[in-house]
């Protein structure tokens, strides 16, 4: 049986070539149809900030994504994913992006940062704020460079670039037989986070010598900021400042062990939380304290809050007051010592006070010692920048080496010196200026400051990732429960019916780039198909006719004799 089929399709297929043809041209076009996409490169994204401070939107409000890769050098970029790298990166472009209604943008950042040039650095620290200026209903994503995101990058490249410079028919077939990148993010919609609890710390060294004693506040906020919250490690702006007060902490601690150096000042340390969303920590605690209870420190006897910001680099230290403190005042004190201790044993450094009035027009504070000011408490901020302004404080790229241990170690010594000579009245007794009471067993211990940054700065510490489950808070507790007393925390959540803050979810998710061919070629394809089975029918309406030519030309001629 198997013997006479075969010679059936041999005698059809060595006899009927517009049959053969007519089978085989559909098995081809089966066999050669574009295979379902696959997945050129999976990788993780980073999506802007997207939060309602004061009832005010910032950053993106949109999280969903799938559309067609392009770059900002194609001439459309409507609807379509804009990839950018930072080493290329203008604010120009990224607002030709916006303009054009695109669908997405993606901003490829290299893989170590603080190998950038200085200047793409500075750049882009200075643009950060001006896109979180307002909101973008575009989804914005930051992606970290490797070689499949690279070779993504450079073949979108070249086909954006390639379209400008070709005829309408070399740009259609370019379209039709180029490859391209459908980027597609696999996370749903962004909401609005309930009950979000911001978490401060507080601690306190209880001073010897009577009930109403003075009460030194020391403040840090531990929380960073930048135009995407999974990016923000902020190493400066302010581990340093919590790296600080830990050390001060520790220093004090010892002191107030001994009966002889324990002095008759209160310390309290606050580690606050949500300073770059206004102080919200701050302000609740200031709430609790003055208004929900009878019994506070911060009720009584204050004798200045000395907040810490941004101290990890720099040979100045800018004291930021709001009002200009008075002569014979504690906080005139503290101003004179630190300007005494500076000149006498730490030239380098150049010490300055900067005064700035509180401007409550204003939807942020400048500084987190106006959150006490407010409320009619001394305070100021120490700071190596001189403006609350200066980009550093609130941007991704201020990462571990920003920080010099050295400086910060020297800027942690000089303020507890300061803070000694008031505490202790040094310069009352004629203590000279050049006198040094942290030395030997009792120096700054720059190996342990060294270690709290580098484990601040080894994950995002964002306000809207820190939880009150946090391993950042509970190690900030057992830190500070080691040397201070009455270790406790204080909550601060928005108010459901006017809240003050609004976090929202999907702040990290996963990218697919699948290589796909354009929609054009598909339509060119059907058109082929389409011509293709036009052509079949007139053959087989035309059979008769059609086989006829054909067995005339492939007939062997007859030799006559």
């Amino acid at each position: 049986m198997f013997e006479e089929a075969s010679e059936v399709f041999d005698n059809m297929f060595k006899s009927s070539f517009p049959l053969t043809f007519i089978v085989f041209i559909p098995a081809v076009l089966i066999l050669v149809s574009p295979l379902p996409a696959e997945a050129a490169h999976e990788f993780t994204v980073y999506r802007m900030q997207q939060y309602d401070l004061q009832g005010q939107p910032y950053g993106t409000r949109n999280a969903i994504l799938n559309t067609e890769a392009r770059t900002v050098e194609a001439e459309v970029l409507s609807r379509r994913c804009v990839i950018m790298r930072l080493a290329e990166f203008s604010y120009e472009e990224y607002q030709k992006a916006l303009r054009q209604s695109a669908g997405a943008v993606v901003i490829i950042l290299p893989k170590n940062m603080s190998a950038m040039p200085q200047d793409i650095v500075q750049q882009f620290m200075e643009l950060e704020p001006e896109m979180l200026a307002t909101e973008t209903i575009v989804p914005v994503y930051f992606a970290m460079e490797d070689d499949e995101l690279l070779s993504i990058y450079t073949q979108t490249l070249t086909s954006s670039s390639s379209q400008g410079s070709l005829s309408a028919a070399e740009v259609l077939l370019h379209t039709a037989t180029a490859n391209g990148f459908q980027m597609v993010t696999s996370g749903a919609q962004s909401k609005a986070v309930s009950d979000w609890a911001i978490t401060s710390l507080e601690g306190r060294l209880a001073g010897v010598g009577g009930e109403d004693l003075p009460t030194i506040v020391v403040v840090a906020h531990y929380d960073s900021f930048g135009v995407a919250p999974w990016l923000s490690y902020g190493a400066d702006s302010n581990g340093s400042g919590v790296s600080m007060l830990l050390e001060l902490a520790r220093l004090f601690s010892k002191l107030y062990t001994y009966k002889r150096t324990h002095a008759g000042y209160n310390l309290l340390f606050f580690v606050s939380g949500g300073g770059k969303f206004n102080y919200q920590g701050t302000k609740r605690w200031l709430e609790d304290n003055l208004d929900h209870t009878d019994s506070s420190l911060l009720q009584d006897n204050v004798a200045f809050v000395l907040c810490l910001d941004t101290l990890g680099n720099g040979d100045s230290l800018h004291l930021h007051v709001s009002k200009p403190p008075k002569e014979g005042s504690p906080q005139f004190s503290l101003l004179k010592e630190l300007e005494l201790v500076a000149a006498s044993q730490y030239p380098e450094v150049k010490f300055s006070m900067v005064h700035k009035k509180i401007n409550l027009a204003d939807d942020m504070l400048a500084w987190e010692h106006e959150r006490f000011g407010i409320r009619r408490l001394p305070a100021f901020t120490l700071s190596h920048l001189p403006s609350h302004r200066l980009a550093q404080r609130f941007s991704i790229m201020d990462v571990r080496p920003h920080v010099d241990v050295k400086k910060l170690s020297r800027n942690t010594k000089l303020v507890a010196e300061a803070l000694a000579r008031v505490i202790y009245n040094l310069t009352d007794k004629g203590a000279p200026g050049d006198l040094q009471i942290f030395t030997e067993q009792m120096q700054v211990q720059d190996e342990q400051q060294s270690a709290v940054v580098d484990w601040l700065t080894a994950q995002p510490r964002a306000a809207q990732l820190v939880d009150k489950d946090s391993s950042v808070v509970s190690t900030l507790e057992y830190h500070l429960g080691h040397y201070l007393k009455d270790v406790k925390r204080h909550y601060v959540k928005a108010d459901k019916r006017d809240p003050e803050f609004v976090f929202y979810d999907q702040l990290k998710q996963t990218m697919n780039a699948y290589r796909v061919k354009p929609a054009i070629f598909d339509l060119l394809l059907a058109v082929c198909i389409a011509a293709y089975l036009g052509m079949m029918y007139l053959a087989i309406q035309n059979f008769g006719v059609f086989y006829s030519v054909v067995r005339r030309i492939t007939q062997p001629k007859t030799k006559v004799n």
